[in-house]
């Protein structure tokens, strides 16, 4: 999955993802912070946002984890705390799934990690 400038709607603040993992194209909404971070970067209209090989995304997620003296630790397991974030953020199912793609409720609750002290903190 590439993103390419083309696909960025900075007036709407929303990406949109080309056949994603399920086949489908994905339109997301892009959070402040990653706006900020979109907007920041210097563009090629006409190129990718992250000139990156697949390869030397992987040899930086390598590295980093060796540093952080993490070993267990996939890229892909940022999708598993993302979703929970978003659901302790207070967004509903539906909208959690919007945004990960999930099209299933079994797979969206797969993705789910809620931690006990965050849901005290969301009871009051």
């Amino acid at each position: 999955m590439e993103l390419r400038w083309k696909d960025i709607d900075f007036s709407k603040k929303i990406a949109v993802f080309h056949d994603t993992k399920n086949g489908d194209d994905r339109t997301i909404p892009l959070s402040t912070p990653a706006f900020a971070v979109l907007h920041s970067l210097p563009r090629d209209m006409a190129g990718h946002v992250f000139p990156l090989s697949e390869s030397a995304v992987e040899q930086s997620w390598r590295r980093a984890r060796k540093r952080a003296i993490i070993k267990k630790l996939y890229f892909h397991d940022l999708r598993h705390g993302a979703t929970s974030r978003l659901i302790e953020k207070g967004l509903n199912p539906m909208q959690v799934a919007a945004i990960t793609g999930h099209k299933t409720w079994q797979m969206l609750k797969l993705y789910t990690h809620l931690r006990a002290e965050d849901l005290v903190k969301m009871l009051g």
